[in-house]
């Protein structure tokens, strides 16, 4: 845990764990290796990475849907692939979950890359193992930092849509509920920050900053030119009623396709798109995210130093019953027969 983090915070943290009930989690070193696949399908990264490659090329966007695909999965009985299963008569998936519905893209690029191992590799290569190399992929093809995935995770044969409702952090969810569900999974304050550095790429629907645009956009941001024109631009397509939910728009406006510290700068001039992303820097709360905020906003390398520790760590957090009862699915979106 953050050196930083006051006893004050940690004592509302702990509340809130009690209030729901939870056990914490760990992000801990399960059994993977970076040489998992060596002999056994030696050639998996670089069929990932010329997919992403096609992928982000003829559609930038795709980037951060693959990422947001990887951390809606991690958060849900850890990083099994269980958020890439369909409803099925026996099956209820997690894809229909509050914060999924309607807003889960890229997994037509998944399917298109287990095809392409499965004709080189058949029956080797898990889904989990596949979304994790590609949504590290997805941040490098967008200028964002490279680290090494360790890999060894099976398919779960489970998914879990209440877990999906519960674990997820949502748009206008206070930022001691969201430090909670973190350190739920065994991630810092810190973990927590950089890895919402992933919103320099990502996309927003207006249902989930339609309370922020109509809220304390005003009274936290830079009273100019650049930010009242901007507001004005939300407010043109996302109206405060009658519609236009679906309507997406990006969270970083400065430089949205590029994986950068951008994202951090509109929270220092107060433009965070998503009032949770703001709290970091505004909430009363916010003592130490907030330095982070500032720290990450000033030093875009040790931003991505922080993300590349903290996607690691994420992607560390394992279903244990997967390594007993998983599998390696041959079509990521069903358990196999």
């Amino acid at each position: 845990m953050d050196p930083s983090f006051t006893s004050k915070s940690l004592l509302h943290v702990l509340l809130i764990l009690g209030f729901l009930g939870v056990t914490r989690l760990h992000a801990s070193d399960p059994p993977l290796t970076l040489d998992y696949y060596a002999s056994t399908c030696p050639t998996v990264f670089d069929i990932v990475r010329k997919e992403m490659e096609c992928a982000v090329i003829s559609e930038p966007r795709n980037a951060a849907m693959i990422v947001r695909l990887h951390f809606h999965d991690c958060f849900v009985q850890g990083c099994d692939g269980s958020i890439l299963l369909d409803d099925t008569v026996t099956l209820r998936g997690e894809k229909r979950a509050a914060n999924n519905i309607n807003s889960l893209k890229g997994l037509g690029i998944v399917d298109k890359i287990k095809n392409m191992i499965e004709s080189e590799c058949p029956g080797v290569v898990s889904c989990a193992d596949i979304l994790t190399i590609a949504a590290r992929d997805a941040v490098i093809l967008v200028g964002g930092p490279y680290w090494d995935v360790p890999v060894g995770r099976k398919d779960s044969v489970t998914a879990n849509v209440d877990l999906a409702n519960n674990n997820l952090p949502t748009p206008d969810e206070s930022l001691l509920s969201i430090i909670a569900k973190f350190l739920y999974q065994g991630l810092s304050v810190t973990d927590m920050v950089a890895l919402a550095g992933a919103h320099t790429i990502g996309m927003a629907q207006c249902k989930n900053f339609r309370s922020r645009i109509y809220g304390d956009f005003e009274s936290t941001s830079l009273k100019n030119p650049i930010s009242e024109s901007h507001l004005s631009s939300l407010r043109s397509v996302c109206p405060p009623v009658g519609g236009g939910d679906n309507i997406i728009t990006a969270m970083d406006y400065m430089t949205p396709n590029l994986f950068d510290n951008s994202f951090y700068q509109l929270l220092l001039n107060g433009e965070g798109l998503l009032n949770s992303d703001q709290e970091m820097y505004s909430s009363l709360f916010g003592i130490e995210t907030r330095e982070l905020v500032k720290k990450y906003a000033a030093d875009p390398l040790a931003f991505f130093q922080q993300f590349s520790e903290s996607m690691v760590k994420m992607g560390n957090i394992t279903n244990s019953e997967s390594f007993i009862t998983g599998e390696i699915r041959k079509n990521c979106r069903f358990v196999n027969t």
